[in-house]
C-alpha cells in the first residue's frame, strides 16, 4: 500500500486554527487568503480520507479523526521546527537567563529547554524558577534574559501578553465549599503575600459579602495543591498543573463569586539582543499557546473560514 504524506505547510494551518479558535485568525496570521485555507482544509480531508470537522453551533468541532491526526501534526511540527532551528543557529553558542513562573515551570521545562538544547549544543541555560515578582524584579534588574510570569495589571513590569487566561476556583471534586464551611468563614489557601491570585480572591470575596480565613499560607505552589486536595480549602488558579486530586469547581452551584481572567506575559531584558534568547523567546511563544489553548473534542469549537464548507 503507497503510504501519502502530508504536506507539512496544511497540518500548520490545520492546527493554527485550532490554536487561535478562527481559521479567519490562522489566515491572516499565516498570511494566507481565507480561500485558500479553505483549499487546504479540504485537500486535508481528502488526504486524510476522514471528516476532521463537525458542525458545531456557529462553529466547527474535531471528530474523532480530526482529534487523532491533530496529535500527530503538532509532532511533525515540533519535529520540523527543531530541525530548521537547528540548521539555522547549530553554531550559536552563549548563555540565557530564564525564569518560570511556577504553573507553567514544569510543562514548558519539558517541552521548550529539551527541544532547545537539543538544538544548541553550545548553548547553556540557567533556570530560574520563582513567582512572578520575583521573576519581573530579576529581569529588572538585569539578572535574568527571559522570564514568563502572570501579569495581574497592577503596575508590574510591562511586558508581551502571550495568553489571557480565566482564573478557577479550586479545590477537591464534588465539594460543596459553603456546605462544608457551617456557620464560619470560608477557608482559603494561598500563596504569601505579595501575590496578585491572593489579592483578586480576597477581593472577590469582599465584594460577595462572604466571610473567609486562610486555612495556609505558602510560598509554594505544590503546598496549596496538597493543602487543598486535603480539604484544607479552596485555592484559585487557572487550570494549567491542575493535579488531577483536584477539579474546577463550578461558581454558580458553590455560590462563589465570578473570577476575573489573568494575563500570561514574557518579560525580555530591555536592549537584549542575544539571538539565543530570541530563538528561545519564538519556542516559548509557541508553547504557551499550545499550552493555554489545550484541545478537548468536547469543548473545542472553532470558527471556519466562510469559503470552508466542511
Amino acid at each position: 500500500m503507497r503510504l501519502l504524506n502530508f504536506d507539512l505547510d496544511t497540518l500548520r494551518t490545520f492546527a493554527t486554527g485550532i490554536d487561535l479558535g478562527s481559521y479567519a485568525k490562522a489566515a491572516a496570521q499565516l498570511g494566507r487568503s481565507t480561500s485558500a485555507v479553505s483549499a487546504q482544509l479540504k485537500k486535508l480531508e481528502d488526504q486524510a480520507g476522514a471528516v476532521l470537522f463537525r458542525k458545531a453551533g456557529r462553529g466547527l468541532a474535531l471528530t474523532d479523526a480530526g482529534t487523532t491526526l491533530l496529535a500527530y501534526a503538532r509532532r511533525l511540527l515540533d519535529i520540523n521546527d527543531e530541525a530548521a532551528l537547528a540548521l539555522r543557529s547549530a553554531s550559536l553558542a552563549g548563555e540565557v537567563r530564564l525564569g518560570l513562573q511556577e504553573d507553567v515551570g514544569e510543562a514548558l521545562l519539558a517541552h521548550v529547554l529539551g527541544q532547545f538544547i537539543r538544538s544548541h549544543p553550545n548553548a547553556r541555560i540557567e533556570v530560574c524558577v520563582a513567582r512572578s515578582a520575583e521573576l519581573q524584579r530579576r529581569v529588572a534588574a538585569g539578572q535574568l534574559d527571559l522570564a514568563i510570569a502572570w501579569d495581574a495589571g497592577r503596575g508590574g513590569l510591562a511586558g508581551e501578553k502571550l495568553a489571557t487566561l480565566p482564573l478557577h476556583w479550586i479545590g477537591p471534586a464534588g465539594a460543596d465549599p459553603l456546605i462544608a464551611a457551617g456557620d464560619g468563614p470560608l477557608p482559603l489557601v494561598l500563596l504569601e503575600a505579595p501575590c496578585a491570585l491572593r489579592d483578586i480572591a480576597a477581593d472577590a470575596m469582599e465584594r460577595a459579602g462572604i466571610r473567609w480565613r486562610c486555612a495556609l499560607s505558602s510560598a509554594s505552589l505544590s503546598a496549596l495543591w496538597a493543602a487543598s486536595a486535603a480539604g484544607l480549602g479552596m485555592t484559585i488558579r487557572t487550570r494549567i498543573g491542575l493535579p488531577s486530586t483536584l477539579a474546577l469547581l463550578d461558581p454558580v452551584a458553590g455560590r462563589l463569586p465570578a473570577l476575573p481572567s489573568i494575563c500570561l506575559t514574557m518579560h525580555r531584558l530591555a536592549g537584549d539582543e542575544n539571538a539565543l534568547s530570541t530563538l528561545l523567546a519564538e519556542l516559548l511563544r509557541q508553547a504557551v499557546r499550545e499550552l493555554a489553548g489545550p484541545v478537548r473534542q468536547q469543548l473545542c469549537t472553532v470558527q471556519p473560514v466562510p469559503e470552508c464548507q466542511t
